[in-house]
């Protein structure tokens, strides 16, 4: 396989290729239509599996020509684990529903088919935020990268998918607010501790972890904004699981 990925030609862009792709939702019938319509050419087989949506998230997303599954919300992990079983193809792209692949990874994964099954176990995928006020990922952003399992062999794919997580900072504080929660339950399951030193630190060491490590001083004052979130996010995650002990210890003497 080369190493470098040419434009297909504009006669095999609506071909629909052995690829699934599988998105999981929740209320977002202001952003899916937008992933959706980005990767609609690559495939006949687009997985939305909804977990209870009160908005038209399920009315768009049929409509935009996606297969709808609804299952009741079992935990981030499962309900991807959840989305992966129901495709109909060996070879997947799972993408969320506030991402959109661009022209170039489109174009890029679309090459990879052109002679058959890539030959690599998979690929990685660059994912930048995408901050209000921004039309795309900064050149400068600090990016996630999909992880697969070590040994197999695994090249990256040409692109940075946009992430756009942020609709403000109210509803980025609900959010995190809600996976601290789901966090603590998956560390007082596993046993998981955090020192009171950790409590005390979080804060600080994680606003320079997303102010300075994650590049947000370079996005102006919503970088800060946002560096602030992440922040209080990581404490309030130290705090709760110390709550939930100091519930636990308080029952236990009753």
């Amino acid at each position: 396989m080369p190493e470098t990925v040419s434009p297909c030609s504009s006669r095999n862009r609506n071909v629909a290729l052995p690829l699934s792709i599988y998105i999981i939702a929740r209320n977002e019938a202001d952003r899916i239509g937008a992933t959706i319509r980005a990767v609609s050419g690559l495939s006949d087989d687009i997985v939305v599996v909804d977990s209870g949506s009160t908005d038209d998230t399920v009315a768009l997303a049929t409509a935009l020509g996606a297969r709808v599954i609804v299952n009741a919300w079992p935990g981030y992990g499962l309900q991807k684990q959840f989305g992966e079983d129901q495709c109909r193809h060996d070879w997947l792209l799972n993408i969320d529903a506030d991402e959109v692949v661009p022209p170039d990874m489109v174009e890029a994964i679309r090459a990879l088919f052109a002679t058959g099954a890539p030959a690599p176990a998979g690929y990685r995928l660059r994912i930048a935020e995408v901050f209000p006020g921004e039309s795309k990922p900064h050149a400068l952003a600090y990016a996630d990268r999909v992880v697969m399992a070590p040994g197999a062999p695994i090249r990256r794919l040409a692109g940075t998918v946009a992430h756009y997580s942020v609709r403000s900072l109210g509803d980025q504080i609900a959010k995190l607010n809600a996976y601290s929660d789901q966090q603590v339950d998956d560390m007082l399951a596993r046993g998981d501790g955090v020192s009171r030193l950790r409590m005390v630190l979080e804060f600080p060491a994680n606003f320079i972890k997303a102010y300075v490590g994650r590049r947000h001083a370079l996005r102006g004052t919503y970088g800060f904004m946002t560096a602030m979130n992440f922040a209080f996010y990581r404490y309030l995650r130290a705090a709760k699981y110390w709550e939930r002990r100091l519930d636990r210890r308080g029952r236990s003497d009753d």
